[in-house]
């Protein structure tokens, strides 16, 4: 080689290089999102499981949501049609922030994900597929006050609410046809495990049934339990159909699997015949719903309905201190079955949490409200505060203290918005608009007018649905008088609704006839009960559908009253009051949980059964794990109980015996008893 060619070579080697990579190797995350960066371990592995069955165990405050919404976007980021994905919920609030945040990581694309709850889903496919069932698309959904009402019409009807034989109520046989139907119960099976005391009356309670059934059949109504059961009838009836709807639903998740009940479990076993591609998440911890027919079997359960299920813990919690952390796990770990998990977190700070014993119910409060006005003062809002509570009546002693102390406060779980007389009797029209078959809501329309009582109605009723057209036949009723001027009324206001408005306007122009009735029935209140019905119009005006309206006001209620809301002096709080039901799934620096007490937490009157009492601990564990930062747990000792005939000063069992390291045990002293030791 020439000597002028090696020099050459010489100094391209020893000049500046410049690497190109392999067009084969991936960037930094091969997809448009990070998912190892923005999870952390349990729940990449979570997100990113594809094909077959999924258990995740999500821990309190371990981001079961962020885990869901991440495997959503990663499901559409792969090529997955996003309307394959079915995501069931129990409230349409929960799905519907899950997509919007999913489409933040992605793109619009995850707005097409199915989301809703198990009702909402049931409604969607049996309005689509209902005659194959022989089931009217135009069927009508009923609330529970209206199952009442139409139980309470049947067994007048039946005559078994005789003043001679005592009859359960309409709320316990409407509560005991529900549970039968949730629990996949037969009703003789129910009376003799929960109602033994009404053996009595089960013949008319089978008899009743029966024409409970048919009336609904032939007046096309269907009640919230009728929603689930029609729709596992459907996919059980209808193979063809079943493996459709299967195979439209390629990929299905179900959020808080613990509170499913049989009848849900058993849908989600049908629709993912086809494929098994199902992600359940809950924590066995947090099953505290059995009364309304949860469940706590399904969870427990899932891997031998799903055979080769995989299972995933989400262990790391981003709610609480350490030290609460090692109290909860302390007092799920004496349950008799449960999924393993040990809670941690990286905050390894804070204060141990306190076990308060007063000697009195009153003294009880007294420290509850010292306490709170303490930590107010330390910075922390009123509305960052909740005391939790077993039982509503347990709160009441406290409520006057925090009256006294001019504390501002809600208490949850109370009235609901959608249960209040006035908003019925507007949704009645709407129904009627809606259906001329529902004899309910014609009943709760004619009851509203001067001159007609019950039986008077049921007279009416009768003469409207002999008829093909009720509203028109309103106006031919032979009547004089008042009650004759009240028809002619409401047929022209139905009539006038009727011509194609859109509900807003349908329920404005109903609220103008029903003005004069509001202020005649409820003299005493009823600006407050307006604002509620102005409330109600405002909700209108997001929908074009009467149809979907009335869906959603059965389905999706909303809870809160106007006037309750009103009434809170934003810059005042408030503080939280509420029942442990009622707290689950939300959070606070500080919580106060009272009464924690044997006899009250668990309740004697509650211990029927191992069942039971092991719900009891998990209402514990549930309440606990609602505190981020402080937590106190009080009980008042020398409790006289008159129907056990002792004295309660007992700690709840659940925490008696935790070492003081994890729960420190704190004795109240008054203030002048305290000077008095100390002279």
């Amino acid at each position: 080689m020439p000597w002028s060619r090696k020099i050459s070579n010489l100094a391209f080697s020893l000049a500046q290089k410049y690497i190109l990579k392999r067009n084969d190797l991936p960037s930094r995350s091969p997809f448009g999102i990070d998912y190892r960066q923005e999870l952390n371990e349990a729940q990449y592995q979570a997100a990113m499981a594809m094909e077959g069955p999924l258990l995740v165990i999500a821990g309190a405050g371990t981001g079961k949501t962020r885990t869901l919404v991440f495997r959503v976007a990663r499901l559409v980021e792969i090529g997955v049609d996003p309307r394959s994905i079915l995501l069931l919920t129990f409230t349409r609030r929960a799905a519907e922030e899950m997509l919007r945040r999913a489409s933040l990581l992605m793109d619009n694309r995850c707005a097409k994900v199915s989301g809703g709850t198990f009702h909402s889903f049931a409604n969607g496919i049996l309005r689509q597929y209902g005659r194959k069932i022989d089931l009217s698309p135009a069927f009508t959904i009923m609330d529970r006050p209206d199952s009442e009402d139409v139980i309470q019409l049947l067994r007048t009807e039946m005559g078994l609410n005789t003043k001679e034989k005592r009859f359960p109520r309409k709320q316990t046989v409407a509560e005991i046809y529900s549970m039968a139907l949730n629990k996949q119960w037969t009703i003789p099976d129910l009376i003799e495990r929960d109602y033994p005391h009404l053996y009595d009356s089960l013949e008319g309670l089978l008899q009743l049934y029966e024409r409970y059934v048919e009336y609904k059949k032939g007046k096309a109504l269907l009640d919230y339990d009728d929603l689930l059961i029609k729709l596992k009838d459907l996919l059980a009836e209808e193979k063809e159909l079943r493996r459709r709807i299967s195979d439209t639903y390629r990929f299905i998740m179900v959020d808080e699997y613990q509170d499913t009940n049989r009848l849900q479990a058993g849908i989600v076993r049908l629709l993912a015949e086809a494929h098994d591609n199902v992600m359940v998440v809950g924590d066995d911890a947090q099953s505290i719903y059995s009364f309304r027919g949860a469940n706590f079997r399904n969870i427990m359960d899932f891997p031998k309905d799903f055979p080769g299920t995989k299972i995933i813990s989400l262990e790391e919690n981003y709610r609480s201190t350490q030290p609460i952390l090692s109290l909860t796990n302390e007092i799920i770990r004496r349950a008799q079955e449960r999924y393993e998990k040990n809670l941690f977190t990286r905050k390894d700070y804070g204060d141990t949490p306190l076990l308060i014993q007063a000697e009195s119910e009153q003294m009880q409060s007294r420290f509850v409200c010292q306490k709170i006005l303490e930590i107010r003062e330390e910075g922390v809002p009123l509305w960052d505060i909740a005391v939790l509570f077993r039982s509503s009546f347990h709160s009441f002693d406290l409520e006057i203290e925090l009256a006294r102390h001019n504390i501002p406060f809600v208490k949850r779980g109370g009235f609901q918005f959608m249960e209040s007389a006035h908003i019925k009797d507007l949704l009645a029209h709407l129904r009627i608009l809606s259906n001329p078959q529902d004899a309910i809501s014609w009943s709760r329309a004619l009851l509203l007018l001067e001159g007609i009582g019950p039986q008077l109605s049921q007279k009416v009723i009768h003469w409207l649905l002999e008829g093909t057209h009720p509203t028109e036949r309103l106006r031919s009723f032979e009547t004089k008088g008042k009650v004759a001027h009240g028809l002619k009324t409401l047929a022209q206001v139905l009539e006038a609704c009727s011509e194609g408005h859109r509900p807003a306007e349908k329920a404005q122009y109903l609220m103008q006839y029903y003005l004069p009735i509001l202020k005649r029935r409820y003299p005493d209140d009823y600006p407050k009960r307006l604002k509620d019905m102005e409330h109600f119009q405002g909700m209108t005006e997001r929908y074009r559908s009467l149809e979907r309206l009335l869906s959603d006001m059965a389905l999706e209620p909303p809870t809160d009253s106007v006037a309750g809301v009103l009434a809170v002096d934003p810059d005042e709080g408030p503080l939280v009051l509420s029942t442990i039901h009622s707290a689950k799934g939300l959070e606070w620096h500080s919580v106060f949980i009272i009464w924690a007490l044997e006899g009250r937490f668990p309740s004697y009157y509650n211990m029927n059964s191992e069942e039971e009492l092991e719900e009891e601990r998990r209402l514990l564990y549930v309440a606990a794990t609602r505190a981020k930062e402080n937590l106190f747990v009080t009980y008042p000792i020398k409790i006289f109980d008159r129907g056990l005939r002792t004295v309660l000063s007992r700690p709840s069992q659940f925490i008696e015996g935790i070492s003081e390291e994890l729960l420190e045990p704190v004795t109240l002293v008054d203030e002048e008893e305290d000077r008095g030791w100390e002279g």
